[in-house]
């Protein structure tokens, strides 16, 4: 393609808006532009890019056995309202009436596909002969993001591979489960992005088992985990801690309680200000409703609760903060006041709350608070938990090293879903005793326009992009030198010729313009390969080779360039694939 015949809008200064360098530099390298907040367009070097990372998603669901199909985008709402997750995604769910004829069709553009694919399954799946099997497609997906930001990393509009696998047995899901787990690290190996599979919650999809895949950046929007020496990683939501439960016993430091009037204050920050105290010298009282039952969940006061380990420890099913009528009940005082000293619940506490002595506490009275507090003393724990998020520093779970936070970007994530969707949508079949079951699924996401952000975000200087091979919209450009001589232009055209020949995703910038100006528009959009063309070098018979990150160039005869940069290629893909996992 030559630069005069296409349409790259690059744009010198930062705009305004835009707040990470993915979002700056992919609009002034003119890959996207927006519509209006959370809907952008794609433009020729966006869609190539695009284009080359969805090429790899396809080809490693191909590999792993996936079949390609493609699902309506209209979905209509009584499939939300058979699973309960119209009311699950709430706002997030675009949905609306349209008329057709003398009736009103409610209907939503699908967030996802688990419950068009699980109607699918259910009309054709009707015996364990059918199975396992395993369904992919690439599709447009549709949120209704409140806070849209960041460019393409959050939008309410994107582009998305969903997967979803369809068992008559936990061992067939465990084995396609990491077949797809494999091609996940692969294709995201391939694309050149550097990523943690961390361990996840399965949030609103549902589901018992979840890894999420994290690119590490620090404008992720998301918090993880991660020790270096025994590579364990999870987000934030599903990260445990390698804390064992404490002694449980009354210090004897203990001193007399005491009942402070704090009047006006119920929040932790607040408390410490009128107190003079530091806030892991409290020990907050969060009331949960666990199962329809009040329960009193202790944490250090500068800790936050973890839902998913406080469900977890309660075995319960559900779990939900108490309303101010509940809490009245069990504590005697509004919110804000409530401590474990005679209040009228059971209690379970955090691994770190039995060492905080002394304490201070609410004392379930408006107003007022306890110092002093103690266990084994003035309330009773019989163990502990770990009930709170992780923190730098904390040790790992698995017995050595220490835990670090780090912000990602979500790339992808695989679930085993189980039987949410078959049993909420009738999807059963006959196992081998012809006895109805319903069919186990598994369900594997990749953002595939968040490989691209995830790849601006990280991989990107000062002077611009810095696309992997396997992705750039072109894997060299030609930046010709004089291109107003016909001559240079007729040589150069014949180098970009045999290069387009010879299988190359070349890029000859042919405008009339300045060398500095090209030279700077090629780092900007982030082309791997840089072929300097023309001028004193033409007269020499050479040209330039520089590679997008490398200060220096190489200078080769005009007669043996095609071959050179074929074998740079050559090196450059061997050595990409050399990295890959198996």
């Amino acid at each position: 393609m030559r630069w005069s015949q296409t349409f790259i809008p690059t744009m010198k200064e930062i705009p305004s808006d835009a707040e990470v360098p993915s979002h700056q530099l992919m609009l002034r390298a003119g890959f996207i532009r927006q519509l209006m907040a959370g809907a952008y367009t794609y433009l020729p070097l966006g869609v190539r890019a695009l284009k080359k990372a969805e090429a790899i998603v396809r080809q490693e669901m191909d590999a792993a056995g996936a079949l390609e199909i493609l699902m309506p985008a209209l979905q209509p709402i009584d499939l939300f309202e058979r699973t309960g997750r119209k009311e699950a995604f709430g706002n997030v769910l675009i949905n609306f009436n349209v008329r057709r004829g003398d009736r009103n069709v409610h209907m939503a553009l699908g967030p996802t596909h688990e419950e068009v694919v699980t109607d699918l399954m259910s009309r054709h799946i009707s015996s364990h002969r059918q199975m396992p099997l395993t369904v992919y497609q690439i599709q447009t997906k549709f949120r209704n993001e409140e806070r849209p930001r960041f460019g393409i990393l959050r939008t309410s509009e994107f582009l998305m591979k969903d997967a979803y696998s369809f068992h008559s047995s936990l061992e067939s899901l465990n084995d396609v489960y990491q077949k797809m787990y494999r091609a996940y690290c692969r294709i995201f190996s391939r694309c050149g992005l550097e990523f943690l599979p961390v361990e996840a919650e399965s949030g609103p999809i549902g589901g018992d088992a979840s890894h999420e895949f994290m690119i590490p950046a620090a404008n992720g929007e998301d918090r993880i985990v991660f020790c270096k020496k025994t590579n364990y990683a999870a987000n934030l939501e599903r990260a445990e801690t390698g804390r064992k439960p404490p002694v449980i016993s009354t210090s004897a430091d203990a001193k007399p309680v005491a009942k402070l009037h704090t009047p006006n204050v119920g929040s932790i920050e607040t408390v410490c200000k009128l107190l003079k105290c530091k806030p892991e010298k409290l020990v907050k009282t969060l009331i949960y409703v666990a199962d329809g039952k009040p329960v009193a969940v202790l944490l250090r006061g500068d800790h936050e609760a973890n839902e998913g380990k406080i469900r977890r420890a309660l075995a319960a099913k559900s779990l939900e903060m108490a309303d101010p009528a509940v809490i009245l009940q069990v504590t005697g005082a509004p919110v804000g006041f409530a401590g474990p000293v005679g209040i009228k619940c059971s209690i379970v506490a955090d691994h770190d709350v039995p060492l905080v002595v002394n304490a201070i506490t609410g004392a379930n009275e408006a107003d007022y608070h306890l110092a002093n507090v103690n266990v084994g003393r003035d309330y009773e724990l019989t163990t502990t938990f770990d009930l709170r998020n992780a923190a730098a520093g904390d040790p790992s779970p698995r017995g050595e090293g220490t835990l670090e936070l780090v912000h990602g970007i979500e790339v992808g994530h695989v679930f085993k879903l189980g039987t949410k969707y078959s049993v909420s949508m009738d999807a059963l079949y006959d196992d081998e005793t012809e006895n109805r079951q319903p069919i186990i699924m598994g369900c594997y996401g990749i953002g595939v326009n968040r490989i691209l952000a995830g790849l601006a975000e990280t991989k990107h200087d000062e002077q611009g992009l810095i696309w992997p091979l396997s992705i750039a919209p072109y894997e060299v450009i030609v930046s010709v030198i004089g291109a107003n001589e016909p001559e240079t232009m007729t040589a150069a055209e014949q180098l970009y010729g045999e290069l387009k020949s010879a299988g190359v995703d070349v890029l000859l910038d042919d405008r009339d313009l300045r060398p500095g100006v090209k030279f700077k528009d090629a780092d900007l959009i982030g082309i791997p390969l840089r072929v300097n063309f023309g001028g004193k070098g033409l007269k020499e018979g050479i040209v330039e080779l520089k590679w997008r990150t490398s200060a220096d160039s190489e200078r080769v005869a005009i007669a043996d360039a095609v071959k050179t940069v074929l074998e740079h290629l050559g090196a450059r893909r061997k050595a990409d694939l050399a990295v890959l996992p198996d």
